[in-house]
């Protein structure tokens, strides 16, 4: 039976694409048989495949599975704005059963699927539905990645609440060092790990030009089930 994990974020720009890359290279190097998905993009240039995001460009990259751009990436849209507002332009609906059924044929090529959300944890989709819905319909365990800056804990901690709210497990969490010149970092981790029951997976320093494979070595993803 396949593992799969949904990697949200406390915001836009925080580094899930970072962590879900280095999630693969970890799970990679214990063994496994691995793929990226990303379900929806916003932000894609023309390629010979069509429309292409450069976080699925990444995701597949450090993948060991080929499969379908179609598959890792359902949805694609050109302009860089809210994938509700880019669909509504393309005279698009996304919808949350097309993007299952991506994910399970992802999950019977592989052993592990890692599944990037878009921006934070309940950024609209459609209408009526939102990320959360779709981590709600996948039904996958969700590893948040913080990123570290001013405000931080309270996303930190309204994004954990709202995804035990939702009926999820939180299965860990990575606090990643996106502003060189926080003060005090180490205590709001420190903060965060007392409030926040989940393990903490690890914790990524701040980098111009991050590695996914060197980050992926200081990830300990035992409690994950590996």
């Amino acid at each position: 039976m396949s593992l799969g994990f949904f990697v949200t974020g406390t915001d836009t720009g925080v580094g899930k694409t970072l962590v879900s890359c280095a999630l693969i290279h970890r799970f990679t190097a214990l063994g496994k048989s691995v793929i990226g998905m990303k379900p929806v993009a916003a932000g894609g240039e023309r390629g010979a495949e069509g429309l292409i995001n450069d976080d699925v460009r990444l995701l597949r990259a450090a993948s060991n599975v080929n499969a379908a751009l179609t598959l890792v990436n359902p949805y694609c849209f050109e302009p860089p704005i809210a994938p509700h507002i880019a669909a509504t332009q393309a005279g698009a609906v996304i919808e949350i059963d097309r993007i299952t059924q991506a994910y399970q044929q992802l999950a019977a090529l592989a052993e592990v699927v890692i599944v990037e959300g878009v921006g934070g944890y309940c950024v609209p989709l459609n209408d009526t539905q939102d990320t959360a819905n779709l981590a709600q319909r996948l039904g996958l365990p969700v590893i948040m990645v913080v990123g570290l800056r001013l405000g931080c804990l309270n996303h930190a901690l309204l994004t954990a609440r709202s995804i035990t709210a939702d009926g999820l497990t939180l299965a860990g969490w990575v606090a990643n060092r996106i502003d060189p010149a926080m003060v005090a970092a180490d205590d709001n981790i420190r903060a965060l790990s007392q409030r926040i029951t989940a393990p903490l997976l690890g914790e990524i320093e701040f980098a111009a030009t991050p590695d996914p494979r060197r980050i992926a070595a200081s990830f300990d993803v035992s409690p994950l089930g590996s």
